[in-house]
């Protein structure tokens, strides 16, 4: 028993300092935020925080770029743990109240958005960049990375581990189904699924 109130001192003492010093690295941070265990910020002071966030353990957050505004969290939202929000001279804007599960991934190399109280399920993909592949001769590395970016509209459900590839707007209230790959748009409303993705029923307002 001794040994359980030692180590939940420990990780109690583990968030109230998480919880004092991490505000101090953002470029802004609002109340009660809440940083699990293993947080990494890269380019901190290009990432900023509502009230009220959670980004739960080992999640990583690079706003690497040297012209983007980078990472910027609207307040309720819940960021799952293993979660990777990526910046390759992108942005990613998360709206308030959305909530990303765990070991999600948004990489963003133009623009990423996610709107007001999305669900988006655990092993979500949001893929905001492509590579240029069309010299054969060079490997793709070597080759310019493109990107037209990728819009989550407003109360929309991404199922688990759905891909939303570059240049896809998935319109406000659609539904995305479990493993989908979406390469076309998906209309307000919608219900798209498969690989590749395509509407097969849409819901009622």
């Amino acid at each position: 028993l001794k040994r359980i109130r030692t180590v939940v001192a420990i990780i109690a003492i583990g968030l109230a300092l998480r919880r004092a010093l991490y505000p101090w690295l953002l470029g802004s941070c609002g109340r009660n935020v809440i940083f699990g265990q293993n947080v990494v910020l890269r380019h901190p002071h290009k990432i900023h925080v509502g009230d009220n966030v959670v980004i739960d353990d080992n999640c990583l957050l690079d706003a690497k770029g040297e012209s983007n505004r980078g990472i910027r969290i609207g307040s309720r939202v819940f960021v799952g743990r293993n979660t990777i929000l990526s910046c390759k001279n992108g942005d990613i804007d998360i709206a308030n109240g959305a909530n990303i599960g765990f070991n999600c991934e948004l990489f963003s190399a133009s623009r990423v958005t996610v709107g007001q109280d999305v669900l988006m399920a655990a092993y979500s993909y949001v893929i905001g960049g492509d590579h240029d592949f069309s010299d054969a001769t060079r490997s793709v590395l070597e080759q310019a990375r493109t990107s037209t970016g990728v819009a989550i509209g407003e109360g929309a459900w991404l199922g688990a581990g759905a891909k939303i590839l570059d240049g896809v707007t998935v319109g406000p209230h659609a539904v995305v189904g479990a493993g989908a790959v979406v390469r076309d748009d998906v209309p307000p409303y919608a219900i798209a699924v498969g690989m590749p993705a395509r509407v097969v029923s849409t819901r009622t307002p």
